[in-house]
């Protein structure tokens, strides 16, 4: 039998193989990337970090499971909470990047966003009196992905974040 004798066969093989390491795959994120992430972001703006809670990352859990339908909707909940779906994976960073991302539509003289703009996620991901952070991230039944970010005491949008 002759598999391999062809050098077209053997660079195929070769370039398929040399792929298949190159093309990042995303692990499962860690609580420690979601507060790393955040934590970071908080320390360049002069922000205390946060905390990890469990009881804020179960009820992140338990609302994410809720939502693998990947609808983009609030739980409407006790905590503070940003939320992502996208239609491949992210990681924990690009996650809180999304929302430091919207820096750009927020104006801190007014501490208003910019007309048809969002800036809520950025002002809680910042939120100088918020203490403890819980995150999640699904599989959504479509394929894409859900994350849910609830943070305690929520972000007094009234306020500046920092």
């Amino acid at each position: 039998m002759k598999m391999f004798n062809s050098y077209p066969n053997l660079l195929v093989l070769a370039i398929a193989l040399a792929l298949s390491f190159s093309v990042p795959l995303k692990a499962q994120d860690q609580p420690q990337d979601f507060l790393n992430a955040h934590n970071r972001a908080r320390v360049s703006v002069g922000v205390s970090p946060l905390m990890w809670s469990q009881t804020l990352a179960a009820y992140a859990q338990a609302y994410a499971e809720k939502r693998r339908d990947c609808g983009l909707f609030h739980s409407g909940g006790p905590y503070g909470e940003t939320i992502k779906v996208h239609i491949i994976d992210f990681s924990a960073e690009e996650f809180v990047s999304f929302f430091l991302n919207q820096k750009s539509d927020y104006d801190y003289t007014t501490n208003t966003c910019r007309a048809g703009k969002s800036c809520d996620g950025y002002k809680q991901v910042l939120f100088r009196k918020s203490v403890f952070l819980g995150c999640a991230k699904v599989k959504c039944n479509n394929g894409g992905f859900f994350a849910i970010c609830s943070y305690d005491p929520s972000v007094i949008l009234s306020e500046r974040p920092f």
